[in-house]
């Protein structure tokens, strides 16, 4: 089971049209929090851009992590170095200490799917019955629950329905890679104007990609 490929899933659509992932479609964002950390970032002598890179194949790992944890399938982390493994492992004690108290049936783990309507792809990470209702689970290891990660979901959601899976509840979990990030839940009941935000982001996005041809 190799893991760190799946960072780079190409979506295409059936008539062969590579179409974007949902977070490169959130990429159009302004995230105005991020110019003051990077500039203290730099101020501290840190190369920021391999620093991101460290945390999402940490990111990565936990999620392959609770991937083989749900399936029962074994991970190969000959990959990985000793730090890496720890903390994704932090973040995987979280999912397991929330999982305890729910029962949970995976119907889809890390499942590719792309939207022919929308002509969108993404990668969910757990569809499954919780506690009975069929609901998205989304796994964040980091600091805290973002705008974008709710646009993101609101994605998700939209995937599976055009893919013939009917989403009961949203979830997202965020699951820290070390005692200081913490762990949190939210639950989206109308996601609407969520994914409306994607939709146009999804336009500008497209956009964009007209204007810079020319």
């Amino acid at each position: 089971m190799t893991q760190k490929a799946r960072q780079h899933t190409v979506y295409k659509t059936a008539d062969g049209e590579r179409i974007p992932g949902v977070t490169t479609v959130l990429g159009v964002l302004n995230k105005p929090a991020l110019g003051p950390w990077h500039n203290r970032m730099g101020l501290q002598g840190i190369d920021t851009a391999k620093y991101v890179d460290a945390l999402a194949e940490i990111g990565t790992l936990a999620h392959a992590m609770i991937e083989a944890y749900l399936s029962g399938e074994t991970l190969d982390l000959s990959d990985y170095s000793s730090e890496q493994i720890d903390k994704a492992e932090n973040s995987c004690l979280s999912y397991y200490e929330w999982a305890k108290g729910h029962t949970v049936e995976p119907i889809l783990t890390e499942a590719s799917l792309v939207s022919e309507p929308y002509r969108f792809g993404g990668t969910i990470d757990c569809y499954c019955l919780l506690d009975g209702v069929r609901t998205l689970v989304d796994f964040k290891t980091g600091k805290a629950i973002w705008p974008e990660h709710l646009y993101q979901v609101a994605a998700y959601d939209m995937l599976l329905f055009d893919n013939g899976h009917p989403v009961d509840a949203v979830m997202i979990l965020q699951i820290g890679r070390d005692e200081t990030e913490g762990f949190s839940t939210r639950t989206i009941t109308d996601r609407s104007p969520y994914f409306a935000v994607f939709e146009h982001c999804l336009g500008i996005y497209r956009l964009k990609k007209v204007t810079e041809r020319r």
